[in-house]
């Protein structure tokens, strides 16, 4: 038994937390560019919650990777867990994708209305609406960037709908990051959101290390250098594009790592209670911002 104790710790610990929420459609009504009524139409939140929060705490929208042709789970849920563990509330994403015929700007779509409708949430929820951030990995980064650099905060003539609540995230996290879709992107990716034949003007538009301004909010950057699948270009040049622009950030590069390596120190997970350190290095930078408190 003493043998199997590590493996339990963890699974255990899980267990003390609160479980996620009923996902939550975005549209209720449907998405009016919907191709139809099925599940991989219905693009939804899930709410990951501290338990017993004291004070409204820290949100952050988790978009998870997949080449926009599926959505990783150790990104998505297996981040919630952990943010939750740290008291950070965390929403994971469920956006539509191009293996199921959805094109840009569909996935941006879903991931504005899903930071518009976490924080419509904020008092349910015990969230602190200026305390939202987004977090993407791989293509879940791609989505992520294009949210910091294509948001909105025009305001909706409807006071009541929660498109009146603005869709700039307050600080972004961006793992291992598709940020062009130039030279340097990821193949896959660009087709399943833009298609086999995109326009120049559209590849230019979601190259999003060109769509960086003085007002796209703070970001945490990280890759490995030996990323085989998505180059460290991407990060490089969006850190590049933050810093001509004045925008704060950590840029965290790290030598070993296979791509999709999430929290883990190896390919399949991390051992118990272990983390690789950009999880530690982020909550650094978050508490230095008074993200976290």
């Amino acid at each position: 038994m003493k043998h199997l104790l590590p493996l339990l710790i963890p699974a255990i610990a899980a267990l003390a937390h609160a479980a996620p929420l009923e996902p939550i459609p975005l549209y209720p009504n449907g998405a009016s560019d919907a191709r139809g009524t099925t599940d991989k139409d219905t693009p939804t939140l899930t709410a990951y919650l501290p338990k017993n929060a004291s004070a409204p705490t820290t949100a952050i929208l988790v978009c998870p990777g997949g080449g926009y042709g599926g959505l990783a789970g150790h990104e998505g849920e297996g981040y919630a867990t952990w943010l939750v563990e740290q008291g950070i509330a965390a929403v994971v994403l469920k956006y539509r994708l191009g293996s199921a015929g959805y094109r840009h700007p569909s996935m941006l779509n879903d991931a504005a209305r899903g930071m518009r409708l976490l924080r419509s949430k904020a008092k349910e929820w015990n969230i602190d609406p200026a305390r939202c951030g987004v977090m993407g990995s791989s293509a879940g980064g791609h989505l992520a960037s294009t949210l910091l650099t294509h948001f909105e905060t025009e305001k909706n003539s409807d006071k009541f709908s929660i498109d009146n609540l603005s869709s700039r995230p307050d600080f972004g996290i961006l793992c291992y990051a598709v940020i062009t879709m130039g030279e340097l992107t990821h193949a896959g990716s660009r087709k399943n959101l833009l298609g086999d034949h995109p326009q120049p003007e559209l590849i230019e538009l979601l190259s999003n290390e060109k769509q960086v301004t003085k007002d796209t909010p703070p970001c945490f950057v990280w890759h490995t250098t030996d990323d085989p699948v998505v180059k460290v270009e991407n990060s490089l040049q969006f850190a590049a594009a933050l810093q001509r622009a004045k925008v704060p950030y950590d840029l965290h590069v790290y030598q070993k790592g296979p791509h999709g390596i999430g929290l883990s120190i190896g390919k399949n997970g991390a051992a118990p209670g272990e983390v690789h350190p950009w999880a530690k290095d982020l909550l650094v930078w978050l508490r230095q911002n008074q993200w976290l408190k």
